[in-house]
């Protein structure tokens, strides 16, 4: 089987994307975690909030770090894959993206030192609010990538220019790009996905160690606040999935069609639960509910929703790829509301740690997240297809005309390589940390210095 370079490049792009999105989310969901942690520590001064605080910033520290590391070679993609898109888009691009460095990154980096190791170093005041500008730094970032992201969607505030031989697209109101119509809920619901997604890491470990009866009161405390952000976050995504699909409706029918197998303009449109969708046929088979697609986009039981048929076939998405990605996703969702209020009732019913079951579940749950996520990420790509600026630039458009199929296959099976060795360091540092558990940094010298209690212990071991 052969590949033509646009599949391939698309091939590579796909894989080194999916692979770094593994780990920012991670960040983000444990950096808002992170920022609960130390407020609790400082306002009670409770040890075990110390433990949870310095034991999670360990966790962080190794995503953080794997994550910086895999992101890197995307933008040298964008030249050496995508040069014509790049040329085409540059302008705009290239805006949000040095946005994200000079206002973002630099805040991350800067802060982060002084969150992995300036506590004993500097006052609990100032580390909080480092850890709260690693926090805020992460959120930016996500911010004006997921803007650059959602411009290609609804591209607005621009003209289209000639270039040399060629034409591109220039900001007209930079504003106006940055909240572009699908920007201020995509970042919504990309933010809260990450919530969920670090608040479920947390939650699997202290299930583990609860399941193995070890360092019992800090796997509650921290499997407690993880469990109501993750509730919390979980129901909120319902509200901001409800939201984009109202956007993607009005600015992208074809995705929108795909996501829910709509062939034909269609009033009192149904919601397929699950299904299959052909679109050689062009039929969809399924559990459905009559006329509540309409009723979720519009409000109105009777509404029309514009099919597929009122678009040009070449313009189609992968239909089936799409349905069934967008349907895995939203399934996932309604299981983290579900898992997650039933936790919570079994909380209150002062009954939650005594369910194996449902430790165990937790324990393996943090890959579901993590799927969702991803299936998400490929809903709203391959959706978008076969446009990687819609309406204005085919995907086909934008390869680089100077780069062959064999370079892109022999670089492709070396970012393989390098990211499976990447993610498995990645598994042994987090195996190492999570097996050597937290520490009672109480009875540490270096560390326990803040209560009385402690200094008299260390005054003891000295």
């Amino acid at each position: 089987m052969s590949f033509d370079v646009e599949t391939l490049s698309r091939i590579q792009f796909a894989f080194t994307i999916m692979f770094h999105y593994i780990f920012p989310p991670f960040s983000i969901g444990m950096g808002l975690l992170l920022v609960i942690y130390e407020t609790l520590y400082i306002k009670t001064r409770k040890k075990v909030y110390e433990n949870i605080t310095r034991f999670w910033i360990k966790i962080f520290a190794a995503n953080f770090s794997v994550g910086v590391a895999s992101g890197i070679v995307m933008e040298f993609e964008f030249g050496t894959n995508w040069s014509n898109y790049s040329r085409f888009v540059g302008d705009i691009f290239g805006s949000p993206l040095a946005a994200e460095g000079i206002f973002a990154f630099f805040l991350e980096s800067g802060f982060l030192a002084i969150l992995l190791f300036g506590w004993n170093r500097v006052k609990p005041g100032v580390h909080l609010f480092s850890t709260i500008m690693v926090f805020v730094g992460s959120m930016m970032s996500a911010f004006w990538i997921v803007v650059a992201n959602s411009w290609q969607h609804t591209p607005v505030a621009y003209e289209i220019v000639q270039h040399g031989e060629g034409v591109r697209a220039v900001i007209t109101d930079f504003w106006a790009m940055v909240f572009n119509p699908s920007a201020p809920i995509r970042v919504t619901h990309t933010l809260i996905g990450a919530f969920i997604q670090g608040s479920f890491l947390i939650l699997s470990v202290s299930a583990y160690y609860l399941l193995k009866n070890k360092y019992v009161e800090f796997a509650k405390k921290s499997f407690t606040i993880a469990l109501v952000v993750a509730a919390i976050a979980s129901v909120s995504q319902l509200v901001a999935g409800h939201e984009h699909g109202k956007v993607v409706a009005e600015h992208q029918p074809a995705k929108l069609a795909a996501y829910e197998g709509i062939y034909k303009t269609t009033k009192s449109a149904p919601l397929t639960i699950i299904g299959w969708t052909d679109p050689e046929t062009q039929k969809t088979i399924g559990i459905e509910i009559p006329g509540l697609l309409s009723y979720v986009i519009y409000g109105d039981w009777n509404a029309e929703v514009k099919g597929l048929e009122e678009i040009p076939k070449e313009d189609w998405p992968p239909v089936n790829a799409v349905f069934q990605s967008y349907h895995a996703m939203v399934a996932l969702g309604f299981l983290f509301i579900g898992v997650t209020l039933f936790s919570v009732f079994l909380y209150f019913r002062k009954n939650l740690f005594n369910q194996k079951w449902l430790l165990r579940f937790y324990m393996f749950a943090v890959i579901l997240p993590v799927l969702a996520n991803q299936l998400g990420w490929v809903s709203a790509e391959r959706g978008r297809q076969p446009w990687i600026v819609q309406g204005l630039l085919r995907t086909s458009e934008g390869v680089s005309p100077s780069i062959t199929a064999t370079e892109v296959m022999i670089s492709l099976s070396m970012f393989f390589v390098v990211y499976i060795l990447l993610f498995f360091v990645w598994l042994y540092v987090l195996d190492r940390e999570i097996k050597h558990g937290p520490e009672d940094y109480t009875h540490h010298p270096e560390a326990g210095y803040e209560s009385k209690e402690g200094r008299m212990k260390i005054i003891e071991k000295l």
